[in-house]
């Protein structure tokens, strides 16, 4: 039965994978389509997925869509040709087609047709994440309580919604962060004593812990994830241990040193447990560099969400936008610390990693699946940009020095560092895949 298990979640896993890639890739090759055929490029074909095509039409301008039989990707053809979009010339044309060649479009031209690509990834996430949130709304400032839960039996939890949070156990509270930081000097209890104002009026009520074993969110790709835990669940023992607090929770995942924890959880009035196993991660310092700590992927929860206000469209956009360069950020600040040796490498996963973080997200709801679809997006917009031959980023490359010294790269060349360029794009998906086999 564990091998149907296996076998089922790695199907699940995998289908959930080939749907977010292929909504990905859509949008990407959208991206040089449209541009394209704005700058006066006309494309031959679009295809979803490689090989034999399955389904296809040829619209008006005479552009085939196509669906086709492997579903690992996609490309657009732009006349003269020979493969995928941003390929360099492959089949004649006449010189009348010239300029509706990828290849002999004017310089700008082909800088955006080629560069739309990685930023239709960009608009796509940025889009989402905005979504996110205008439906979600963002928390207030003033620290006021939003929609309240049931702590574990025995637990009290006497706050309201509409609570505006004046204190905790005598420490006074002006923003969110006072009360993470009051968590540090209250001992473990059942309750502690939370002043609010409630209607105008100041009143002291007994509230659960600011730091309760709660889970508030799960990584996808991480050991909890793994062991199918969710935000929500509570955390009631750590080995047979009485588990309080959170901090409790990374005391024993540290003291475990990569061993085997039996964890167990209370879900919707249910206990049950499950094993999982730490993994040491290379964790940004507040500082600057890096430290290596053991982590399951799990962030703090409460028994109560922050009340939220609604944001225009405009300002959810912005906001998104700036999730957005916060992954690229963080994206840079990786790789630059994985070649100048300062984290592991195998932090670099491969298509199997990715694939079971997806089926994670999946697993997880359809609101998780949305919201690791566009951080993908970023990832993949991110690494097509980089100055490597056969990405985007290398065709953008060869275009910045025609447009610095007025001439194209010989044919030598381009064909070089292309093959240089695909050996090391084969090299590194080989090196992801055997990290997520070794790691």
């Amino acid at each position: 039965m564990d091998i149907l298990a296996e076998l089922g979640g790695g199907v699940w896993a995998l289908a959930a994978f080939l749907v977010a890639l292929s909504i990905i890739v859509a949008v990407h090759e959208y991206g040089h389509y449209i541009v394209g055929r704005w700058s006066g490029i006309h494309a031959e074909v679009f295809s979803l997925g490689f090989g034999p095509k399955l389904i296809s039409r040829r619209d008006r301008r005479g552009t085939m869509w196509q669906v086709a039989a492997i579903p690992l990707g996609g490309y657009v053809r732009f006349l003269g040709d020979s493969n995928a979009a941003s390929a360099g010339t492959g089949q004649a044309v006449s010189a009348e087609e010239s300029r509706h060649t990828l290849d002999g479009a004017p310089l700008w031209a082909r800088v955006a047709t080629v560069g739309a690509g990685p930023v239709f990834n960009f608009i796509l996430s940025a889009l989402i994440f905005a979504a996110f949130i205008l439906l979600r709304g963002v928390a207030v400032e003033t620290p006021t309580v939003g929609t309240v839960t049931a702590p574990l039996p025995g637990y009290a939890n006497e706050l309201k919604s509409g609570d505006t949070i004046l204190a905790v156990g005598g420490h006074e509270i002006t923003d969110w962060g006072d009360i993470y930081a009051a968590a540090d000097d209250l001992p473990e209890a059942n309750s502690h004593e939370w002043r609010v104002l409630r209607d105008g009026s100041e009143m002291t009520v007994a509230g659960p812990d600011p730091l309760p074993p709660v889970i508030g969110g799960v990584a996808p790709g991480s050991a909890a994830a793994a062991a199918g835990l969710l935000p929500g669940d509570v955390i009631t023992d750590i080995n047979g241990e009485p588990i309080r607090r959170f901090d409790a929770i990374r005391r024993h995942v540290e003291a475990a040193q990569g061993q085997s924890l039996n964890i167990g959880i209370r879900r919707d009035s249910i206990e049950t447990d499950v094993t999982l196993t730490p993994k040491e991660q290379d964790i940004p310092r507040a500082e600057g560099g890096f430290e290596k700590r053991w982590l399951i992927g799990i962030t703090a929860g409460s028994y109560f969400t922050p009340a939220t206000q609604s944001v225009g469209p405009i300002v959810a956009l912005g906001m998104g936008i700036m999730q957005v360069w916060d992954i690229i950020a963080s994206s840079l600040t990786g790789m630059w610390a994985m070649i100048t040796g300062q984290i592991g490498s195998c932090n670099l996963g491969g298509a199997i990693s990715i694939a079971e973080s997806t089926g994670q997200a999946a697993n997880a709801g359809f609101a998780n699946f949305v919201w690791w679809i566009s951080v993908l997006s970023v990832a993949i917009g991110f690494l097509n940009l980089l100055p490597i031959p056969v990405l985007d980023g290398g065709h953008l490359a060869f275009y910045a020095w025609e447009g610095i010294t007025g001439r194209r790269p010989s044919d030598r060349a381009l064909n070089l560092l292309t093959s240089i360029g695909l050996a090391l794009v084969v090299g590194l998906m080989f090196f992801g895949l055997s990290n997520d086999l070794r790691c």
